[in-house]
């Protein structure tokens, strides 16, 4: 449990040190996106080794029809975090789609997994997330979104996330549990 806390640490730090430090930021100039990439980095690492070395217990039983309320979450996930909402004609209003997709895959994941080492990463992962978009309204208050899309782009990213979620879903089975049944 220690190694995926470090990692979810660096995962922090590596998100929000621009803005709580952000004097260091600026002198580092272009090398400071490079720095944040790693520290991003060492920490997924971190939290994967730390996830998977993890001993953990269940702390609750779940409903097993939850399976597919997660599902549904990580589809609409993964539309959020394509170009869709900004393209298309319904979110296009909505500011953080991508980190919004990112609660949501998070969230899925918390309601299927009872064990200790889920709860505590995923909803690490979840709180960071909401602290990032609430850093980022006070830091910019004055966005506007982008021009109204079409309900065609809706569709096409809608669809492509329908065929990315069978991929992952996928390669998710064969590396760890399958999300689409026993």
């Amino acid at each position: 449990m220690t190694l995926l806390i470090a990692g979810l640490a660096l995962w922090y730090v590596g998100h929000f040190w621009k803005r709580a430090l952000p004097r260091a930021h600026d002198n580092m100039g272009p090398r400071a996106k490079g720095i944040s990439a790693l520290v991003i980095l060492i920490g997924v690492v971190f939290m994967v080794i730390g996830y998977r070395a993890t001993e953990s217990f269940d702390v609750h039983t779940y409903p097993p029809a939850l399976r597919h309320v997660n599902n549904l979450m990580v589809l609409f996930a993964l539309y959020f975090t394509s170009p869709g909402p900004s393209k298309g004609a319904l979110f296009y209003k909505m500011r953080h789609p991508m980190l919004t997709g990112f609660i949501l895959w998070a969230v899925a994941h918390i309601i299927v997994n009872p064990d200790l080492a889920s709860m505590v990463l995923f909803g690490a992962l979840t709180v960071w997330a909401v602290l990032e978009i609430i850093v980022i309204n006070r830091a910019e208050p004055d966005w506007q979104p982008n021009p109204k899309g079409t309900i065609a782009k809706d569709a096409m990213f809608f669809v492509a996330s329908i065929i990315l979620l069978a991929i992952i879903g996928y390669i998710h089975g064969l590396i760890g549990p399958t999300p689409f049944g026993a």
